[in-house]
């Protein structure tokens, strides 16, 4: 019997116009949907009208959940794995599942789409010729190494953080990388979008008028006259 198809597929990241035709396509033939939260997901799906089975796939439940979903494939069956928003596998238990597939032989596809990562990038007007995705710094071991280490890095870099953070993290990216040009993006795609530029100084100076709501994005640019804004 052959292999079915794992299929990593992006969903919006706040817009709900932002879907593929190929990812609704695919999303109506597999077998199943693995979600990191089914109950988001269900939104998304119904207002495609797509009925296909969701289960739960999540970083707590991704050791037992990965041989089941692998069986699964090993059947032939295609499964599809979408995270809450964007692109599944980027700071996210999908990279694992991905791992687990090809070390079985299975084959994997991307189905693209949107990634709040690289619509804050395009947005921000900072360099977009060279960046570094870093993801969630982690909140305490290794943080000032990491940040002390991007400080030489020439070219953009981006983070995710959570908006209870932000202070922090702004705080922090100031003593160990400096006072650079800075972007926070807030709610992309949505009706209340925001996108605040300036130096992190500025921004720091200016965080109590941020609504701290959604998920976050920061990028710091260059230390280089070309990129202050």
């Amino acid at each position: 019997m052959s292999n079915g198809v794992l299929y990593v597929v992006s969903t919006p990241i706040g817009n709900l116009e932002d879907f593929t035709l190929r990812a609704i396509s695919i999303l109506n033939k597999s077998k199943v949907i693995a979600a990191e939260d089914t109950r988001q997901s269900k939104k998304l799906l119904n207002h495609y009208n797509i009925s296909t089975p969701l289960i739960s796939y999540f970083d707590h439940n991704k050791s037992y959940k990965i041989p089941k979903i692998i069986d699964r494939l090993k059947s032939n069956e295609n499964v599809s794995i979408i995270s809450d928003a964007g692109t599944p596998a980027i700071s996210d238990p999908a990279y694992k599942l991905v791992r687990a597939a090809i070390s079985e032989g299975i084959t994997v596809e991307s189905i693209p789409g949107a990634s709040s990562s690289l619509c804050a990038l395009t947005t921000s007007g900072l360099p977009t010729d060279r960046f570094i995705f870093e993801g969630f710094l982690p909140p305490k071991k290794g943080r000032k190494t990491i940040l002390q280490n991007l400080r030489v890095f020439d070219g953009t870099i981006i983070f995710f953080e959570n908006p209870k953070r932000l202070k922090r993290t702004l705080k922090d990216i100031h003593s160990f990388i400096g006072d650079r040009p800075c972007v926070v993006c807030r709610e992309l795609t949505k009706m209340h979008e925001e996108v605040i530029r300036g130096t992190v100084s500025k921004i720091m100076m200016d965080v109590d008028k941020i609504t701290l709501k959604g998920e976050m994005v920061i990028l710091i640019g260059k230390d280089n006259k070309n990129v202050y804004f």
